[in-house]
């Protein structure tokens, strides 16, 4: 299912209620990669009572059997008073979406950046905690543990995005340019992320790589930039 079906689709479910709909993420920034990409969706109605989940649940399901997100869904309000505890996902969508349907929902917030240290620090321990939890279910499995590194690379190169911005005021949309430039100002190797990369794109085979070596390095070097940052932080503190 395409952006554009899906807004036919929600349309229908939602005739009155529905107020925006914003595509967000990877495919608004430039950098979608195929089948080993998903759309991300901000869904804004009139209201998110029980009525609007039901008539929107169908739609919603289809959207992720096709292998994407289900839609973030908000009113208006909800994600006028959502800028303090969700910085990193507001700026991000703020600085760079395509309106699909409806009114700009996200053009007027006021996102307040001094939530931002606290929000980067604990979704880059906990996605490390997270990434380790899943290495012991691959059971070093070699395809299993390249899997697990094309997964959660987005993830992390959205956090390394949001981590530039305690250094610098405008970012890059493109996630790899965004890297290039935190590792100017950390001092980390970034070429990890571009084998991952080749292997999210197709480019090598998981056959082709030495896969517990290079989760090794990932992981050493996701540590290295989440200690780095973490000092940072902590520094701007004092």
């Amino acid at each position: 299912m395409t952006p554009e079906k899906l807004v036919e689709e929600l349309k229908l479910a939602c005739p009155t209620g529905l107020k925006s709909v914003v595509l967000y993420g990877s495919a608004a920034a430039g950098d979608y990669v195929g089948k080993r990409s998903d759309y991300n969706v901000l869904v804004v109605t009139e209201d998110l009572g029980i009525a609007t989940l039901n008539a929107l649940s169908k739609t919603a399901a289809k959207w992720s059997q096709a292998g994407n997100p289900a839609p973030l869904l908000f009113t208006e309000d909800r994600l006028a008073k959502a800028t303090d505890v969700f910085p990193i996902e507001l700026l991000d969508i703020r600085e760079c979406h395509k309106i699909l349907y409806g009114g700009n929902p996200v053009q007027g917030l006021e996102i307040d950046t001094k939530n931002l240290r606290l929000e980067i620090e604990h979704e880059l321990r906990g996605k490390l905690i997270k990434l380790r939890q899943s290495y012991l279910l691959t059971g070093g499995k070699p395809k299993a543990v390249a899997e697990l590194m094309v997964d959660s690379l987005s993830t992390f190169l959205v956090l390394f995005r949001a981590s530039l911005r305690l250094f610098e005021d405008s970012v890059p949309q493109q996630k790899f340019q965004a890297l290039e430039q935190l590792a100017g100002h950390l001092e980390f190797d970034a070429a990890v992320f571009g084998t991952v990369q080749e292997l999210k794109e197709g480019s090598i085979k998981p056959k082709e790589i030495a896969a517990g070596e290079l989760f090794n390095t990932y992981l050493k070097t996701i540590e290295c930039v989440i200690d780095a940052v973490d000092a940072y932080i902590h520094k701007e503190k004092n």
